[in-house]
């Protein structure tokens, strides 16, 4: 048994009786399904799949137990994504970025940790690490202004981290930050009109002179390093790799989209279509459905050992008390980048063998493709980037092409 599997073992409310965090997400598939097209026409989560989610605990999956939360495992939090995926794509990228700015909380300060959860311990966030932003020196802390989009959840939320540069007293930029932010004191932009993953609601998020105190700002260089400011060492979960860990929660979502799809298919065949223009009467019966079934099947199958891998190299390395080392970092990134690849692959495939009634509005497959195509092109995912990360850690090049390892 790995540590992450111990992880799932000892977590709250997972004791005799009880059903486990992956298992409500299955339970929950259905529901999300009959939602789906709601979820993409409004463009924000169906709020009785949020009714859900919440009352299954899978919002708390990142939370600390101190204050009611699961304090699961990085792996429980991809498997829960790929759960939720077969039933939508956008209200498992929600759950799942939801959870790992839940994680991101945990790294701070108890005192921020606090004023987040004391008063409501079922309180959600949504982040955007990029420093967009401008700050200025003020006592105490930080006063930000700026503009962040692509804030996945904050339809949903009650606090934001938003990506900061740290100024000095004279303008200077000490450091990049993560400030921990009320949205009473943002505002929302409607600004996320996409092909895919509409249901996110990843709309912009505008400041206008907040003050955010040293407490709540977290400082980007030094989680990078694994220097963390909770004071709570002894807890696994807020000592897994900052960057490995934000990445893996774009990963479990893209799997259960491809899950979803080979699903919607293999319930296609079974209701004993032919295949025009041969003279199958039964798709099913022919080889060349067969074999793309199995390359299909395949593929998902590659994209789960490499998911589930690197969630428990995150978790086992936490477990440790050690930092990860940068070739197990950028290992993790290739993994990411090879469950976007094998899950995009599968999908093409599994278009190819339900044909052009694919791409009727009326199928959900057309929905899941353009979900998946949106999602896999995240800049934390980014292949072509990941392998050339991958390859100057084994070749030993100290100089990497990105300071997100």
């Amino acid at each position: 048994m790995t540590v992450g599997e111990q992880g799932r073992a000892a977590e709250p409310g997972a004791g005799e009786a009880a059903v486990s965090l992956p298992e409500r997400a299955a339970a929950l598939v259905e529901l999300l399904r009959s939602n789906a097209d709601r979820t993409e026409q409004c463009r924000r989560v169906a709020e009785e799949n949020i009714a859900a989610l919440d009352e299954a605990g899978l919002f708390a999956i990142t939370v600390p137990q101190r204050f009611g939360g699961r304090q699961a495992s990085i792996r429980t939090l991809v498997e829960v994504g790929a759960e939720l995926g077969r039933g939508c794509g956008s209200t498992a990228w929600i759950t799942s970025l939801t959870n790992v700015s839940g994680w991101l909380i945990g790294l701070y300060p108890q005192r921020a940790q606090r004023e987040v959860y004391g008063a409501n311990p079922r309180a959600r966030a949504c982040a955007t690490l990029p420093p967009l932003g401008t700050s200025r020196a003020a006592e105490g802390g930080q006063v930000i202004t700026g503009r962040w989009g692509f804030a996945s959840g904050c339809l949903h939320a009650d606090w934001a981290l938003v990506g900061v540069p740290v100024s000095g007293g004279s303008g200077e930029r000490l450091d990049q930050g993560l400030a921990l932010v009320p949205m009473g004191q943002l505002r929302i932009e409607d600004t996320w009109h996409v092909a895919g993953m509409r249901g996110t609601g990843s709309n912009t998020l505008i400041a206008d002179d907040v003050f955010v105190p040293w407490h709540r700002i977290l400082s980007v260089s030094k989680a990078m390093r694994g220097e963390y400011p909770t004071e709570f060492k002894d807890e696994a979960l807020y000592r897994a790799a900052f960057v490995p860990t934000l990445g893996l929660s774009l990963a479990g979502p893209q799997l259960g989209l491809a899950r979803g799809g080979m699903e919607l298919v293999l319930a296609s065949l079974a209701k004993g279509r032919g295949i025009s223009h041969t003279f199958y009467e039964r798709a099913r019966q022919a080889p060349a459905t067969q074999t793309q079934l199995a390359e299909a099947a395949q593929l998902i199958d590659t994209a789960t050992l490499h998911l589930m891998r690197a969630a428990d190299d995150v978790d086992n390395w936490a477990a440790s008390g050690r930092c990860m080392p940068v070739l197990n970092r950028t290992r993790v990134r290739m993994d990411i980048a090879t469950v976007a690849r094998r899950s995009r692959e599968a999908l093409d495939i599994l278009l190819s063998v339900e044909g052009a009634r694919s791409f009727a509005d009326e199928n959900p497959l057309q929905r899941i493709w353009r979900d998946q195509e949106t999602a896999s092109r995240h800049a934390m995912i980014n292949p072509a980037i990941a392998t050339e990360m991958y390859g100057r850690a084994l070749l030993g090049i100290e100089d990497q092409i990105t300071p997100m390892v």
